[in-house]
């Protein structure tokens, strides 16, 4: 079969018509890995009638226990529907194991730093030899905390993106037992017995998640640990950051919280950001971690948000022209 890409051998395997939806979906095989079985899939919706006219493109990396439903359901539902509809360029990759893509070999030891420096990069490349344009990049809670560990890592190219927006996204909050050494590894010694977490068993959602991506988060949060892997400072790299960023948090969200989201937004060096709180105070419902962009109440009220925000960054933070950011309503 040939190629859709000349980066990497990349397969279309399907290109449906859904409603008012186009969907094509694609599986890079980018071979950048050290495990070389990595596959991932990547969904482009469009609109069916529109197929040579297409708007910005966004890249939308969804959470923990989740996969492309995530932004868009069977009926044509969601956030990456909206937006498709809206006339942006709607790209939807899912990470190792999750929907489309299969479980590679070294599954069960897959983390951050593994999708951050090898699977990132490559779907920059490919969703930009398709589109020729720079794209905005949307993370959700473990979404965006990949996209931080590539931005603050410095395994993606800061000319190839027009914004960068966490929703949900921290990697400040505390887990004090784990300040206690011999806890901190006896965690890991019990974690290494098993391969993954059960989405379902633990009632997080439809998929499971490698093990590796839990015993990596234990040492970021140990007493001497750092948001980074053994080769590169992701928090320190963050300072750095010079693209405009928007980070959004839910006042109703307990896990991860305002404040924790806040941290991260500050520590990001950009001079084009904006930070957003979900709550009744600032004239929204008080969204928690899923409903802020899985609910009736985000479809008016968060939906044509970020809608904005992809139409103009830079409007939205202020620094159009020396301005000051318009108020957000909900």
């Amino acid at each position: 079969m040939q190629s859709s890409s000349s980066l990497f051998p990349v397969a279309l395997l399907r290109a449906e018509r859904c409603g008012d939806l186009s969907e094509d979906v694609y599986r890079l095989k980018a071979g950048n890995s050290p495990d070389r079985s990595v596959e991932l899939a990547l969904t482009r919706l469009g609109m069916a009638d529109q197929n040579d006219v297409r708007g910005a493109p966004v890249i939308l990396l969804h959470g923990s226990f989740s996969n492309r439903r995530f932004w868009f359901s069977p009926k044509g539902i969601g956030l990456g529907a909206y937006l498709a509809r809206a006339g942006f360029d709607v790209w939807i990759p899912e990470m190792r194991g999750h929907g489309l893509s299969p479980r590679n070999r070294e599954y069960r030891y897959n983390r951050v730093a593994d999708y951050a420096s090898y699977d990132l990069p490559a779907i920059a490349a490919f969703v930009h030899e398709q589109t020729g344009r720079p794209a905005h990049w949307l993370g959700h809670s473990l979404g965006g905390t990949t996209l931080a560990a590539a931005l603050g890592g410095r395994y993606l190219n800061e000319e190839l993106i027009a914004s960068a927006a966490f929703f949900g996204t921290q990697v400040s909050r505390t887990y004090w037992p784990l300040k206690i050494p011999p806890v901190e590894w006896g965690g890991r010694v019990l974690l290494k017995r098993f391969a993954h977490l059960s989405g379902s068993r633990l009632k997080r959602g439809p998929e499971d998640e490698p093990i590796g991506l839990a015993i990596e988060s234990m040492r970021w949060f140990g007493l001497f640990g750092r948001f980074g892997d053994k080769e590169r400072n992701w928090w320190a790299g963050l300072a750095e950051v010079q693209v405009p960023v928007l980070a959004v948090a839910g006042a109703g969200d307990h896990q991860d919280p305002v404040w924790a989201c806040r941290k991260l937004f500050e520590q990001i060096g950009s001079e084009h950001k904006r930070f957003l709180r979900l709550g009744q105070e600032d004239g929204f419902d008080n969204f928690g971690h899923v409903d802020m962009l899985v609910s009736k109440p985000a479809q008016t009220q968060v939906w044509p948000l970020v809608e904005r925000w992809l139409s103009d960054p830079l409007a939205m933070t202020g620094q159009e022209a020396g301005v000051s950011p318009e108020p957000v309503s909900g």
